[in-house]
């Protein structure tokens, strides 16, 4: 499929819409009465921290909702204040927090269900309103839409775009797309979705699997067995290793995508020499901004005194779950949670510590004065961050 060709003409469909209703104004006073907080606007121009007894909050300079989020989130209220009457349907969730979600669900916004992994489209019929969320949907999700006549609203994240074009262009000069991501993430699938030829890699482990194969140092056997799911039809390592363009999920450990990246080249550069480099290798940068700035302010806060840390962000959000990674990575005692009412009642807490499932612990906060890192992933609001930041003050005055 000639995916740029089916964008091009999509973009020019009436029954698509990537630029909102002109409704800002209008959509405003209840966004802001959501998601808002004068007490976090209030501690970003007052030096990130605030101080309450024992209770030193330390914010980090760059944390919650980013500009792709904010517009994802207004676009769909102003659909939903555009259309007062039609179904409006979201392909997933318009971001990865659940509060977000919960208000949209109760201005009647539908979710489509999903059953082992499959998307079930069979309720949305001709007229309806569906939103693509801000990490993106398949090339093929959006095929059925248009033709089944939806109305298309694409609150897709400029910044997952250019991913898109990147792999795009990978497959125009026949390279196969090394893709860093999670391979059921709804970003990779939307991604990989536009490539040609793909391999997804989660990690720099799976990266150099993949680079010692180049190298002839691997089982053709061992290596499909390892990839068979995260790679196109019909891949076949001894063909399609050959020409290789880097590309990521946007929400990735910056770090690890740009060492895969130096670990391609390098690789490359080994089996092919540096006469040979361009015509084997492409790089381009598709690392997200806010997500940069985000991981470099947790990098920045982990260096700072601290007696514990809160990612606050949905479990399935990828750049929350990579913010709490260089907290563990540091060994400071750190707490994953998606909601404030994980904190209390009593001093406990409910978290999701790295690769497990939810935990509770008691005591949470220590006695003395105590001093705590915060930081939210990019689809946390600030009332969010607020309420979080409430209920440790309350914590430590019990």
């Amino acid at each position: 499929m000639d995916t740029r060709a089916f964008k091009r003409s999509l973009h020019h469909s009436e029954r698509y819409n990537r630029r909102g209703f002109g409704l800002g104004e209008e959509v405003a006073g209840s966004l802001q009465t959501a998601y808002q907080s004068d007490l976090i606007a209030s501690l970003r121009t007052n030096g990130h921290e605030l101080r309450e007894g024992r209770l030193t909050v330390r914010l980090a300079e760059a944390f919650g909702f980013c500009w792709g989020v904010e517009r994802a989130v207004a676009m769909a209220y102003e659909t939903r204040r555009h259309y007062p009457s039609e179904r409006i349907w979201i392909t997933n969730e318009i971001i990865h927090n659940p509060s977000v979600n919960d208000h949209l669900r109760a201005m009647d916004v539908q979710f489509i269900a999903v059953e082992d992994g499959v998307k079930d489209f069979s309720e949305v019929g001709t007229g309806d309103v569906v939103i693509l969320p801000a990490f993106g949907a398949t090339v093929q999700e959006m095929q059925l839409l248009n033709e089944r006549g939806c109305h298309i609203v694409d609150t897709t994240c400029p910044w997952v775009s250019k991913v898109w074009n990147t792999v795009e262009k990978h497959k125009k000069h026949a390279f196969t797309s090394i893709i860093h991501g999670k391979v059921k993430h709804e970003e990779t699938l939307a991604t990989s979705s536009f490539a040609g030829t793909y391999l997804v890699v989660l990690d720099l482990a799976e990266a150099q699997m993949v680079c010692d194969y180049i190298l002839g140092k691997g089982d053709r056997d061992t290596f499909m067995a390892r990839f068979e799911r995260a790679c196109s039809p019909g891949f076949d390592p001894d063909r399609d290793l050959i020409r290789l363009g880097v590309a990521n999920q946007t929400t990735m450990l910056k770090s690890e995508t740009e060492e895969i990246g130096r670990l391609f080249e390098r690789t490359l550069l080994q089996r092919f020499g540096p006469a040979e480099i361009n015509e084997h290798f492409l790089a381009f940068n598709t690392i997200c901004d806010a997500t940069q700035e985000r991981q470099d302010a947790m990098f920045s806060l982990v260096d700072e005194p601290l007696d514990l840390l809160v990612v606050i962000g949905g479990f399935n959000s990828s750049n929350t779950t990579h913010l709490q990674e260089i907290a563990v990575s540091r060994g400071i005692r750190s707490f994953h949670i998606d909601t404030p009412e994980r904190i209390g009642p009593g001093n406990r807490i409910e978290h999701k510590p790295l690769g497990s499932g939810l935990e509770v612990e008691a005591p949470f906060l220590p006695e003395g004065p105590i001093r705590v890192g915060l930081t939210s992933g990019a689809s946390t609001p600030d009332r969010v961050v607020e309420d979080v930041i409430r209920r440790l003050i309350e914590l430590s005055e019990a």
